[in-house]
């Protein structure tokens, strides 16, 4: 179902951002611009949004600046994980002014999503395999998470996905060429996650000039640049613009032959596929990562495995269809389905919620060598849950108790509810079908706009429809 949802009234959204570049970002920055996207789509929408990022930042929503100015304007590079947690420290204390708070800061995010008292949905942006992301979700599987790719979360299957939702944006004023251009293009960072090696290579050997609009910020960046980057610019091969403000992006994305997305890595959605799709603009993407779930090979573009590859798809893209390829990216990846399935996350997530008086009364749990305080002798029901606990008694009879993660039993949990949800959903499709349906559940409706609308209500309130 990716439609609107029935709201019974506005919610009240904390969204916290990385305040590394300001929001809307004007130039590259993948989260940053979906961020902006939800804050004002969900400000338009008539909830009341808060967004804690960077204090230059332009929204028609509140703004709580975590710094005055962003980050990255101000040169600032290296680690700058005390800035996200400056992000996370600010809106868990605020957090009873929200009905849901919307996180986007990665794994930053999840101990005010395991301990506030509001509820709390972290959206991941980056991979989850790499730097031990993946073990931490294990070791939290009830931290509520959104999925931007099917391919990003299936290292961690069993974690508590509330939804995977692919990216959108505003494609209203984005430009639209039903020809193509003679120019292949890149856009993004001088990284070789972005594949800048491959795609030299292709323009070199089909003689085709490659446009190249990104980003370099770090010392990797630069050293890729001065090595591989300048040379070609010297050959001839490449034709450098750096880094270019939005408007810029799209007119070049308009008038390219071909968008090449060549890294090797598996990122984990991949914007510029949906963005170049929308001028209609077909996009040859390494078969890695999100894109595989984007790009539609033989229509909206090519997936291939290597170098070879992608010079077959360059004597093939010409017959793609550009008037469809803009179609089919302006509708499944508009701003609004976006919208209409977190608002559907919201509202799974608050229906998820445990009143406070249902709780256990709170334990003091002490690692191992502690004494325990005279109102911790016994583990809570609620850790119970969740975590094994090893105890000992020494001598004088002091408990002492050593929280160990039980996450094989974590898993086992989340794989029964998971295959329940499955065969619940098959139910409905199937009766879905039976009764002629056109892809809802039976519980919805269809606007003029072919976007459903789902009527779940908030609890403890009367229904009425939004959107």
């Amino acid at each position: 179902m990716d439609g609107g949802t029935a709201l019974t009234k506005p919610l009240r959204i904390g969204i916290v951002a990385p305040p590394l570049v300001r929001i809307p970002p004007k130039g590259y920055a993948g989260t940053e611009r979906v961020v902006a996207a939800i804050a004002i789509g969900l400000h338009e929408r008539g909830h009341e949004v808060t967004v804690f990022a960077s204090g230059d930042s332009d929204l028609p929503c509140a703004v709580v600046p975590v710094v005055p100015h962003s980050l990255w304007s101000r040169n600032l590079k290296g680690d700058l994980t005390a800035y996200l947690e400056m992000s996370v420290a600010l809106a868990w204390e605020q957090a009873a002014r929200f009905d849901v708070i919307h996180s986007h800061v990665e794994q930053a995010g999840f101990l005010m999503a395991r301990h506030c008292g509001t509820p709390v949905l972290s959206t991941l942006h980056k991979r989850v395999d790499v730097g031990g992301v993946a073990e931490l979700i294990d070791l939290m599987p009830d931290v509520p998470l959104v999925a931007i790719s099917e391919s990003q979360r299936r290292w961690n299957p069993d974690a508590n996905w509330i939804a995977t939702i692919h990216h959108g944006l505003d494609f209203t004023h984005t430009p639209m060429s039903p020809n193509p251009g003679g120019y292949l293009l890149l856009v993004g960072r001088v990284s070789h996650d972005k594949g800048i090696v491959e795609a030299i290579e292709v323009a070199r050997r089909t003689g085709m000039r490659l446009v190249m609009a990104a980003k370099v910020y770090d010392r990797e960046e630069i050293d890729l640049f001065e090595a591989v980057v300048k040379p070609a610019i010297a050959e001839g091969i490449v034709d450098w613009r750096g880094e270019v403000d939005g408007e810029e992006r799209d007119r070049l994305m308009a008038g390219a032959y071909a968008t090449l997305m060549l890294g090797a890595w598996p990122e984990p959605f991949g914007l510029v596929a949906i963005e170049s799709m929308a001028t209609g603009t077909p996009v040859i993407a390494r078969r890695a990562g999100g894109v595989t779930e984007t790009v539609e090979h033989g229509l909206s573009g090519y997936l291939v495995d290597d170098v070879h590859e992608a010079i077959l798809a360059i004597d093939r893209v010409a017959g793609l269809r550009r008037e469809r390829i803009a179609a089919y990216a302006r509708g499944r990846f508009s701003v609004e389905r976006m919208l209409s399935r977190y608002e559907q996350a919201y509202l799974k997530l608050l229906e998820q919620k445990v009143p406070a008086e249902a709780l256990p009364e709170p334990k003091v749990a002490v690692g191992p060598g502690r004494e325990a305080a005279p109102n911790a002798s016994a583990v809570s029901a609620a850790s119970k849950r969740t975590v094994g606990a090893s105890r000992a008694a020494d001598a004088g009879g002091t408990v002492r108790i050593a929280p160990v993660a039980d996450l094989g039993r974590a898993r086992r949990h989340r794989s029964v509810a998971r295959e329940s949800e499955r065969r619940e959903a098959e139910r409905v499709e199937q009766a879905g079908l039976l009764d002629g349906a056109s892809g809802l559940d039976g519980h919805g409706t269809e606007g003029a706009d072919g976007v459903g609308r789902a009527s779940v209500a908030l609890p403890g309130a009367k229904e009425r429809t939004a959107g």
